[in-house]
């Protein structure tokens, strides 16, 4: 599946909030079938087929509208996608750093969106960056500070990032959508997976901040 050139639809409301405008897109038809849970592991999402792409063009929107949150409701989807039950379901929200957005907001402005425009979106051609082997080297150093950051809030899970931060992990979402359909489709029982980094990488890994990763797995059952 190629994601260049696709279009999706979406739901943009916005809100007024302690003399603050936010705006927020949201998917314009459900995500059937996604799981997002925080457990025992850390953060564990799963996607079927066309929520792979969802996440692909909500991740490109990120990174691209600093003034936007792209909101992806996930409690409500169907939940026997994937194996990661754990503690909470979420939803999950992705917004550019430069917004300066408050997590602790976001059941208010979640509770008073305006009613919805319909909007579309098409993704252009080379709209995520190839792996870029320096960069990612210059990722792991230590005094590197470019990189995507969580927090949790009202049942979601923030991730938080520069262009550049969203654009590091950019490639692995793409292949999510453009390329494990064909492997899952060859072997079904491949595991076809992302780890994208949130916050600098440890080693080894500090159990007391599990969230080190946001793993996410594509599912096959609605394949």
């Amino acid at each position: 599946m190629r994601l260049e050139g696709r279009e999706w639809r979406t739901l943009v409301s916005t809100v007024r909030l302690g003399g603050n405008d936010y705006r927020v897109i949201r998917p314009a038809r459900p995500i059937a079938h996604a799981s997002l849970y925080e457990g025992r592991l850390g953060a564990q999402l799963s996607v079927d087929k066309a929520a792979t792409v969802d996440l692909a063009f909500a991740w490109w929107l990120a990174a691209r509208s600093p003034r936007s949150l792209v909101h992806l409701p996930l409690r409500s989807s169907d939940s026997s996608c994937g194996e990661c039950h754990g503690d909470r379901k979420l939803d999950l929200v992705l917004l550019h750093h430069s917004l300066g957005f408050p997590v602790s907001r976001w059941r208010q402005v979640r509770a008073r969106l305006s009613t919805p425009v319909p909007h579309k979106v098409k993704l252009p051609p080379r709209a995520f960056p190839t792996f870029d082997r320096e960069a990612h080297a210059r990722w792991t150093h230590r005094d590197f500070r470019d990189h995507l950051r969580w927090d949790i809030a009202a049942d979601t899970l923030f991730l938080v990032g520069s262009r550049h931060a969203y654009e590091l992990e950019g490639n692995q979402v793409r292949a999510l959508a453009e390329e494990c359909p064909a492997d899952l489709a060859t072997f079904p029982d491949r595991h076809c997976c992302a780890e994208i980094g949130m916050g600098r990488p440890r080693t080894p890994p500090d159990r007391r901040n599990p969230y080190a990763d946001l793993h996410v797995e594509c599912c096959n059952r609605h394949w």
